[in-house]
């Protein structure tokens, strides 16, 4: 009787019976069950993309806090009035959405996702907006849903519209990373010290990694189908420098298993999978077993060992030892195989081995030669140190090995200029070892090198430059190279320095001044002025390079006041009306930055006409820069009494 009575006066029956008149009624079932499935692959997907970690977990938070809503609803024992059911299939495609977004994010590829992290940004505000649309004028009363539940989702709308306005904080060392490695200026600015910043930052440092890495692409290629060919190829090259760098000579970035020369003639061969040396990805001459059990090419792994790997390339465990045990069952294996199908397996270049081998054998003696007495000695050692530390990573272990760090700090005060310059690059050279950047700083070099970037010569300051952005790497490096004054020498090279002294000072200034004590000393030693030729310096070509420093600067209290000038604000005006669409991008960056800080900027720039040229770059820029525009426009909007 009670249960007959309680149907009765059920608001949420009452309001199904308004809806059997008002419209077409619907059996939520099925699309709640889809929606809570979607919500449940969404959460299964564990671990995301480095640059896309933070928000993709938002997303699944937020999705997950519409779970009670869903379950309320499908515990309902009628069916839904039509309004509802409209705002439940809008959610649909949302969550639809969100879960291509999320998986993309889940095991898409890195490096497109760090080339792109603005246009993917863009994707989860677009989730977002989906969302917030299906969830306003939700019939909560109509469908009896808890004060507890209808408040929670109510928050999370406001967190949907709080993250919809939120400016985003790009990660600027990420940013100028990749700018620097893409450019297409010279490469000697320390291109392997910034590829093994960016492969760490973007977990592509292991063998697995950058297997996934290929397949991602392979898939991500396909789905392009040819288009944007331009980025593509960006995403290849990186690919490759990533793999370089990590000492796997698969040259060819699309392969699974690249078919060697000795294969070419019968390429419908199918070779074993244990054939194959999980480093080298040829088939194996000369196997060896490792500690963990794992087999390779002798001259492959010992090659990863050289280069003070202490774990296994496939498993990526710790190695209890670094002995090689000769796999001769596999090499019979192997060997038969070979001459059932008449192939003939390609022998190594022994003068290729016999060089190597030759440097490794003489770098305990040129080490030694840097303490002689003689001066040509000392001169000749410490050139040819200079150019195997240049040529081979594992010579950059080897030389620090033997003891030639110390050796090289102790020449760097030295009279003679030759030497000078040839320990500097040397350093430099090795420096790209991210242990010997901090046997380096340790032996005592930084000062020295300061010292250099004051009073060599040209070629030695510009190398003191690209050495000290090699150090600041390390984050106890940027705080001891700004300690010991090291940013006004910088400074000045920025300011009097060639085309490509120039280039070295503004890239180790931009990493340097990342640490925020540095800032102050930065605009101390002066270097708003210097920046500010850049900008103007067409043959520099570095617009984009300076416009990341100023907005560094600019988060800084003393940066404001600083950079915050008339002049400024009409060449960042300047920029948004003309500049290329990455100029107009920066441009807005640091305006936006600055008119958080100061009302009285965004007024200035309002009066240099910068709202038609915000307004524009709000329907054609590019996707970053439609946010800084969008940013920047209630800013402008509150200047102008709208």
């Amino acid at each position: 009787m009670g249960d007959m009575e309680g149907k009765k006066t059920n608001p949420a029956a009452m309001a199904a019976d308004a809806g059997r008149e008002e419209g077409e009624e619907h059996d939520v079932g099925d699309l709640v069950g889809e929606l809570l499935e979607i919500i449940d692959s969404v959460g299964s997907f564990g671990e995301y993309r480095r640059t896309q970690r933070k928000e993709s977990f938002n997303l699944v938070r937020r999705m997950k806090l519409l779970a009670p809503l869903l379950e309320e609803l499908q515990d309902l024992e009628y069916p839904i009035p039509d309004a509802a059911y409209a705002r439940l299939c809008g959610l649909l495609k949302a969550f639809s959405a969100a879960r291509k977004l999320l998986r993309c994010c889940h095991d898409g590829s890195k490096i497109y996702l760090a080339l792109e992290s603005e246009a993917v940004m863009v994707r989860f505000h677009m989730v977002y907006d989906r969302m917030n649309q299906a969830l306003d004028g939700m019939p909560y009363d109509a469908l009896a849903i808890s004060d507890e539940v209808k408040e929670q989702v109510e928050l999370m709308s406001l967190q949907l519209r709080r993250a919809k306005r939120r400016i985003d904080t790009q990660d600027m060392e990420l940013a100028m990373d990749l700018m620097v490695v893409l450019s297409k200026r010279d490469d000697r600015n320390a291109d392997g010290a910034i590829l093994e910043r960016l492969a760490k930052k973007l977990e592509l440092q292991t063998l697995p990694d950058l297997r996934a890495e290929t397949m991602a692409i392979k898939k991500f290629i396909k789905e392009r189908c040819g288009q944007n060919a331009d980025s593509t190829q960006q995403i290849l090259d990186l690919l490759n420098k990533f793999k370089r760098v990590a000492g796997i000579e698969d040259a060819n970035g699309l392969s699974d298993v690249t078919l060697p020369k000795y294969l070419e003639k019968c390429p419908s061969l199918m070779i074993p999978n244990d054939f194959l040396c999980p480093v080298s990805l040829e088939i194996m001459s000369d196997p060896v077993i490792v500690a963990t059990g794992q087999t390779y090419e002798r001259r492959s792994i010992q090659k990863w060992l050289d280069a003070g790997h202490r774990n296994c390339p496939k498993t990526r465990q710790t190695l209890a030892h670094l002995s090689l045990a000769p796999n001769y069952a596999l090499r019979n294996l192997i060997m038969q195989w070979c001459e059932k199908n008449k192939v003939e397996l390609l022998t190594r270049d022994a003068d290729q081995d016999s060089d190597h081998l030759e440097q490794k054998e003489e770098i305990p003696s040129l080490v030694r030669d840097l303490y002689s007495i003689h001066l040509d000695v000392q001169r000749k050692a410490v050139k040819k140190i200079r150019m195997l530390s240049k040529e081979n990573p594992d010579n950059r272990i080897l030389i620090a090995k033997h003891g030639g760090i110390p050796a090289l700090v102790s020449l760097l005060p030295y009279p003679d200029s030759k030497i000078q310059e040839h320990t500097v690059t040397a350093l430099l050279n090795l420096s790209i070892d991210e242990r010997n950047k901090r046997i380096i700083a340790k032996e005592g070099a930084i000062p020295a090198i300061i010292e250099i970037l004051k009073s060599g010569t040209v070629e030695s300051k510009e190398n003191s430059a690209t050495a000290l952005f090699s150090l600041s790497m390390l984050e106890e490096n940027k705080v001891m190279i700004g300690n010991m004054n090291g940013i006004p020498p910088l400074v000045d090279l920025l300011r009097d320095g060639t085309i490509r002294g120039k280039k070295d000072a503004a890239t180790a200034l931009f990493n340097l001044v990342l640490n925020y004590g540095n800032k102050a000393r930065a605009i101390d030693a002066g270097i708003v002025a210097p920046l500010l030729n850049v900008l103007g310096d067409k043959n520099l070509g570095m617009v984009d390079e300076a416009l990341s420093i100023f907005l560094l600067l600019a988060s800084h209290p003393d940066g404001h006041t600083a950079i915050g000038q008339l002049p400024f604000i009409e060449t960042l005006v300047q920029l948004i009306k003309e500049g290329t669409p990455k100029n107009k991008e920066c441009a807005l960056s640091v305006l936006l930055e600055l008119g958080t800080h100061d009302s009285s900027l965004v007024s200035a720039a309002l009066r240099l006409g910068v709202y038609e040229h915000v307004c524009e770059v709000e329907k054609s820029g590019t996707n970053r820069a439609k946010r800084k525009a969008k940013s920047l426009l209630p800013l402008i909007n509150k200047c102008k009494g709208v």
